[in-house]
C-alpha cells in the first residue's frame, strides 16, 4: 500500500495519518471548508476540500470522497469511525472503484448494521443475547404485547441506530406508549429506517466490549475487553482496559472473549471490530448488545495494554498481510474523552481555542488530539476534541498518572469536561471499580 486517503476528520484522521506516515505511506486528507486549518489537514501529505461544513455535503458525501481519491491517486481509503465508516454501500463503491477498503466487508457491515438481524445471527451462533424481539415491532399495541412478554423494564431501540442514539427505556405501559412513537420517528429521521426492537432493560448494568481482529487468513482473535460504563446520555466518557468488574472471573472473562470471537466468525469478519455487551452485576451474565464494524474511539487503551498498533493491523489486514497478534495484555490503561461541553450538564460548548496545552513529559500519558490553539470547535460535528490516555503497571498507577495529566491539560475557549474528570478521579465509587452505567447520574 503506497497511498491512503483518510475519509474522516479531527483526532481520528490525525491518528491514522500518524501511523500511515510511519509506515512510509503517502497520506491524503479530505476536509470541509471549516476544517481547513485543523492539524490533520496540515499534517497530511496532501489535502482536498470536499465541501461545506454540513457533513451530508462533505464527510458523508461518498461521491465527493471517491472523486478526491481518484484525483489524488489514492490506493486505499480508511474511513475512521462515524460518517461513512459503517456504510456498506460506500464500502462497495470503494472496492468497485478498484481501491482498497480498510475495513470489514460490505456484507459484514450489512449483517451487523441492523440490530434485529444482528441479534438473531448472534443467537444462532451461540452468543448470549438479552430477551427481546426477533422481528421489527409493529403497532404500539403489538409492541406493548412484546414488552409485556419480555417483562418491564424494557428498552425501545432503533434497529438501525448506533452510538447511543435512538433508544429510550420504559418501565411501564404508560412510559412505553409515551416513548414508542418518539423512537420510531427519531429512527426514521436519523437513519431513514423507522424499525424498532424491544429488548430487556437492565437499570443497573455494566457496558463491556471486546476488541476483535479478523485476520487476512480468516482467523478471528480477541484482544481483551474494555470497560465503557462511565456514560452520559448512553454515550461513553471513560473507558478502561481491562475491566475492573469483580464479577468478571477468569472463567467468565474467557467466555466473554470466546463469544466475541464466535460473533466475528459468524459473519466472516475481517479487519478491526468491536463486540459490545451488557454485563448484569447481579448475576454476572453477559449479553450481546451490538457489533461495531469499524475501529472504536477507545482503541488506544487496547493498544496500550497489548502493545499493538491497531491502525497498522488494519492496514496490513486490508493489504492481505499477516499480523503479529500479541496474546497477553500487561498493565492497565484508562481513556478520557475530552469534549467541548459543559462539565455539569454536558451541553455542547463550541468556540475558538485560545489556549491548548497538552500534558508534556508525564510518564505513561498519550494524547490523541484534533485541535490546537487558534483552531475552532464548530457545532457541525461531534464535540470530541481529544482523548487523554494513561497507562500504568496497575489500575491505581494509571489513575494516579491520569490525575496529573488532567491537572496539566490546559484548554480555554470552548467549554470542556476536564473539571468533570478531575471530580470523577476522586469519586469513591469509580475508584472502587464497582460502578455501572448510572454512575454519572449519581454524581449529578
Amino acid at each position: 500500500m503506497e497511498s491512503l486517503l483518510v475519509a474522516n476528520r479531527g483526532e481520528i484522521a490525525r491518528r491514522v495519518i500518524r501511523t500511515a506516515k510511519r509506515l512510509g505511506i503517502r497520506t491524503i486528507a479530505v476536509h470541509s471548508d471549516v476544517d481547513a486549518g485543523l492539524p490533520f489537514v496540515l499534517e497530511a501529505d496532501e489535502a482536498v476540500l470536499i465541501g461545506p461544513a454540513n457533513p451530508a455535503q462533505s464527510y458523508r458525501n461518498a461521491e465527493a470522497v471517491l472523486t478526491a481519491a481518484k484525483q489524488t491517486g489514492a490506493q486505499a481509503i480508511h474511513p475512521g469511525y462515524g460518517f461513512l465508516s459503517e456504510n456498506a454501500e460506500f464500502a462497495r463503491q470503494v472496492e468497485a472503484a478498484g481501491l482498497i477498503w480498510v475495513g470489514p466487508s460490505a456484507e459484514a457491515i450489512t449483517a451487523m448494521g441492523d440490530k434485529i438481524n444482528a441479534r438473531n445471527l448472534m443467537a444462532a451462533a451461540g452468543v448470549p443475547v438479552a430477551p427481546g424481539t426477533t422481528d421489527p415491532a409493529g403497532s404500539v399495541d403489538e409492541a406493548l404485547a412484546e414488552a409485556e412478554r419480555i417483562g418491564f423494564p424494557v428498552m425501545i431501540k432503533a434497529a438501525a441506530g448506533g452510538g447511543g442514539m435512538g433508544m429510550a427505556p420504559a418501565r411501564d405501559e404508560t412510559a412505553f406508549r409515551a416513548e414508542y412513537d418518539k423512537v420510531r420517528g427519531f429512527a426514521e429521521r436519523m437513519f431513514g429506517d423507522g424499525s424498532v426492537l424491544i429488548e430487556k432493560y437492565f437499570p443497573s448494568v455494566r457496558h463491556i466490549e471486546v476488541q476483535i481482529l479478523g485476520l487476512a487468513d480468516g482467523t478471528v482473535v480477541a484482544l481483551g475487553e474494555r470497560e465503557c460504563s462511565v456514560q452520559r446520555r448512553n454515550q461513553k466518557l471513560v473507558e478502561e482496559s481491562p475491566s475492573p468488574a469483580s464479577m468478571l472471573t477468569p472463567e467468565r472473562r474467557q467466555a466473554l472473549h470466546a463469544s466475541a470471537v464466535r460473533a466475528g466468525e459468524a459473519v466472516g469478519y475481517r479487519n478491526a471490530g468491536t463486540v459490545e455487551c451488557l454485563l448484569d452485576p447481579a448475576t454476572g451474565e453477559f449479553f450481546f448488545l451490538e457489533m461495531n464494524t469499524r475501529l472504536q474511539v477507545e482503541h488506544p487503551i487496547t493498544e496500550a495494554v497489548f502493545g499493538i498498533d491497531l491502525v497498522e493491523a488494519q492496514l496490513r489486514i486490508a493489504a492481505g498481510l499477516p499480523v503479529d497478534v500479541p496474546t497477553q495484555s500487561h498493565g492497565h490503561a484508562v481513556e478520557l474523552r475530552i469534549n467541548a461541553e459543559d462539565p455539569k450538564r454536558f451541553l455542547p460548548g463550541p468556540g475558538v481555542v485560545t489556549v491548548w496545552e497538552e500534558p508534556a513529559g508525564l510518564p505513561g500519558i498519550r494524547v490523541d488530539s484534533g485541535y490546537a490553539a487558534g483552531t475552532t470547535v464548530t457545532p457541525n460535528y461531534d464535540s470530541l476534541m481529544a482523548k487523554l490516555v494513561a497507562y500504568g503497571a496497575d489500575r491505581a498507577e494509571a489513575i494516579d498518572r491520569l490525575r496529573a495529566a488532567v491537572a496539566a491539560f490546559q484548554i480555554t475557549g470552548p467549554k470542556n469536561n476536564l473539571p468533570f474528570f478531575a471530580e470523577l478521579l476522586e469519586n469513591e465509587e469509580f475508584l472502587s471499580g464497582d460502578y455501572d452505567t448510572a454512575i454519572v447520574s449519581r454524581m449529578r
